[in-house]
């Protein structure tokens, strides 16, 4: 009984996604950070997986930003969503895939108070119409583009040409995988697996030859927490929560890090600088720091892309002490030229990290 009871809970945490054409909308924070990641997903998809995604120049930020933050009611975030799904059925589409975390957070967040409050869904209708000229409609799949990723994972092992291995040794790779909050915690029914043992980065992980990292802190918010760095006296609360975070995986020597959200990489990514920085500590071997990575990310590196071409250049730890132990081929005099090889200028070299 325990058993089958444990399997019913388990099934309550997974959820269908379509094979096929999706609806796409960028992430405003990963633009501006993670550029490389939104590009890559989207070759992987169309050129390696031949899926059919569709996105316009039309669509906006979700204001999930301003809305966490108090700065814009909900009102007006549910007609910047009808908004959103007013684009997707004008175009054919009715599968929803957003890249953003708090996006998709959000989105769920509304589709579920419009079920539980009509009335308030009749209103955004009608405020959509008023200020669109657009006719209200929600999506039949709402999925964040880790899900897609997840979802073919298995096909993008068949055409990788790197596992996550390491090449001296042979062992797999020891992974920390970061689930954004906003992906299950609110909704623990809408993401893979719960919000307790998420899945969609364990599996990627596993399909790719790693070896999941479990360790008390690991369900843990990366330090960002909105109004833990939005508003500036309260950015100690930040970096503390990504302290307790590298303090409780430590122990168990990762390799590198994996997450799902535009925020996590970059706080998990820059925090490791300030704290080597404010105590001569780091966390990674040899006087290294952990490397992190987005999901798209990882993908690429496995399939083969140039690690410059994914925007590694970007991160603040080096990624080069990953790549070697995977034995992907990089030309570190390329590390900072842009398109045409135009020098992008060598940045300041931190004194406590390498």
């Amino acid at each position: 009984m325990i058993y089958e009871g444990k399997k019913k809970i388990w099934k309550d945490y997974q959820k269908e996604i379509p094979d096929d054409h999706y609806f796409y909308v960028r992430s405003c924070i990963r633009q501006t950070l993670f550029p490389a990641s939104e590009k890559t997903f989207l070759d992987i998809t169309r050129n390696k997986l031949h899926k059919d995604f569709f996105e316009t120049e039309h669509h906006t930020t979700c204001g999930g930003i301003a809305y966490h933050s108090d700065v814009i009611p909900q009102e007006t975030v549910m007609t910047i969503i009808a908004r959103q799904f007013a684009l997707m059925k004008k175009y054919g589409y009715e599968n929803y895939v957003c890249s953003c975390i708090t996006s998709f957070g959000l989105y769920t967040e509304t589709l579920e108070t419009w079920h539980e409050f009509p009335q308030l869904q009749e209103k955004t209708a009608e405020n959509l119409w008023k200020s669109c000229k657009l006719e209200f409609t929600k999506p039949k799949y709402l999925a964040h583009s880790s899900d897609i990723i997840y979802k073919f994972r298995n096909l993008i092992a068949e055409q990788a040409k790197y596992k996550l291995i390491n090449q001296y040794t042979g062992e797999p790779l020891k992974v920390v995988e970061h689930i954004g909050c906003h992906y299950s915690k609110m909704f623990p029914s809408k993401g893979f697996g719960g919000a307790e043992y998420p899945y969609v980065l364990a599996g990627m992980i596993e399909a790719w030859g790693g070896e999941v990292v479990d360790y008390p802190e690991r369900r843990h918010c990366c330090g960002f927490g909105f109004r833990q760095y939005l508003v500036k006296a309260n950015r100690g609360y930040s970096i503390s929560n990504t302290h307790k975070k590298f303090e409780s995986m430590e122990p168990f020597k990762p390799d590198m890090i994996i997450t799902n959200c535009p925020g996590c990489p970059y706080f998990l990514d820059r925090w490791q600088y300030a704290i080597a920085e404010m105590e001569g500590k780091t966390y990674g071997e040899n006087g290294h720091g952990i490397p992190v990575f987005t999901y798209e990310e990882v993908a690429g590196l496995v399939m083969g892309y140039n690690p410059w071409d994914l925007g590694l250049q970007n991160h603040q730890i080096g990624t080069e002490i990953l790549l070697d132990k995977i034995g992907i081929p990089y030309d570190p005099n390329m590390k900072y030229k842009g398109l045409n090889n135009k020098d992008l200028g060598i940045p300041e070299f931190p004194s406590c990290i390498k």
